[in-house]
């Protein structure tokens, strides 16, 4: 059988360290084609040696020459800038990691789909922002979209694709993030280094501080309407502290099909990788007889308006979600900028969907016009706050 070709846009985070940990762990299975990264020319040179990509691009064009200096000597080309990750994300493969965060994945994420190969998506604010010109064209060019979040990782594993007809209602579970048993009162309080701290998973800033407003799991459930299309007002959220249970799918006949599993994020990525084999993963195997109960709440959204914003959005369809997703990472980056509160973050989004309501997006310039613009009504937004 021949190696398996694959890039990995976004290969210094949390995901693209992953992944390059278990394709390291199988290098006679996967060859490697492209990496990128933003800003970490060191750990995107390592890599790149370490699995003799052919290919690496950084996006800050100021460091392409740092990247062409580390990687001097190794047969690696590189490049720096937009266009680079781009012509990165454009290269022949089999299979292809989005992981870029945030709408900085979308350029690069299309240009993967628009090839036709297998895409193991890490980047919901894409889909979030863009739904349905992604989808369009995955579907114009045959391209199969394998989920990587571990919620719709596990939808996937369990969802019936060839008959959805049989599908009640999805159920995507949610960790509810380190402030889950705080009042408004304390979370008014919070620190960027509080918000990062997550209980279960290790991951990066922007998703961290998502999870613990619980924006995460709005972003999710616009991304799992676009995977799984049976309807927005069948979807559920509901909060699971263990994050053991990934998430759930029932079907018409009362039946709940469950994907349990350690909280690792190599399990997803592995089921992408191998897809549709399976590979085996280093992660740590579920002792269900040690963890001994599992929890389970609904979500409250007194305390978490982010949930209703997002289900919102879902349900008003049009430009909403890309409005929702650019004004919560204008406002997550005021947040880690010590800029804003955290209870701010969810006002802000609130408040650029109050005042910004253009025409739902056709194409991809649509999307980043939307993107732009609703980007500057938050910053104005958070003027007031500051002032």
């Amino acid at each position: 059988m021949n190696a398996r070709t694959v890039s990995i846009l976004g290969a210094t985070g949390s995901i693209g360290t992953s992944t390059l940990d278990l394709i390291e762990r199988h290098p006679e299975d996967y060859e490697v084609v492209a990496l990128t990264a933003h800003r970490d020319v060191a750990g995107l040179a390592a890599a790149a040696r370490r699995t003799r990509a052919r290919f690496a691009a950084i996006a800050d064009p100021a460091l392409a020459n740092d990247l062409a200096e580390a990687l001097a000597g190794s047969g690696t080309k590189s490049g720096g800038g937009s266009q680079a990750i781009t012509e990165a994300a454009a290269m022949e493969s089999d299979w292809t990691m989005a992981a870029i965060v945030g709408i900085a994945g979308l350029q690069p994420t299309m240009a993967a789909l628009r090839r036709g190969c297998a895409v193991a998506l890490a980047n919901k604010e894409s889909l979030v922002s863009a739904g349905s010109v992604m989808t369009r064209a995955a579907s114009a060019s045959g391209a199969r979209v394998l989920p990587v979040d571990s919620e719709h990782n596990a939808i996937f594993q369990c969802f019936d694709h060839d008959e959805p007809r049989r599908i009640a209602k999805i159920i995507l579970t949610a960790s509810g993030g380190p402030f889950r048993t705080k009042s408004k009162a304390e979370m008014a309080r919070m620190t960027p280094a509080e918000a990062v701290r997550h209980p279960n998973w290790s991951m990066g800033a922007k998703i961290s501080v998502d999870s613990a407003t619980l924006m995460n799991k709005g972003l999710e459930l616009i991304e799992a309407h676009h995977l799984f299309p049976i309807g927005a007002d069948r979807f559920e959220i509901l909060v699971h502290p263990q994050s053991v249970v990934h998430s759930m799918v029932e079907y018409i006949d009362g039946s709940v099909l469950a994907q349990l599993g350690t909280p690792d994020m190599r399990t997803p990525i592995a089921h992408t990788l191998a897809w549709p084999e399976r590979m085996p993963t280093p992660c740590q195997r579920l002792d269900l007889a040690a963890i001994g109960r599992l929890e389970f709440e609904a979500p409250d959204p007194e305390r978490f308006p982010a949930l209703r914003l997002a289900r919102a959005a879902l349900e008003d369809g049009g430009s909403r979600p890309t409005v929702l997703n650019a004004a919560n990472e204008a406002a997550v980056a005021a947040f880690l900028a010590n800029k804003i509160g955290f209870l701010d973050i969810a006002f802000t989004v609130g408040k650029v969907l109050d005042r910004y309501d253009p025409p739902a997006p056709a194409s991809l310039e649509d999307v980043v016009a939307i993107d732009t613009d609703a980007r500057a009504f938050a910053e104005q937004a958070m003027e007031v706050l500051a002032a």
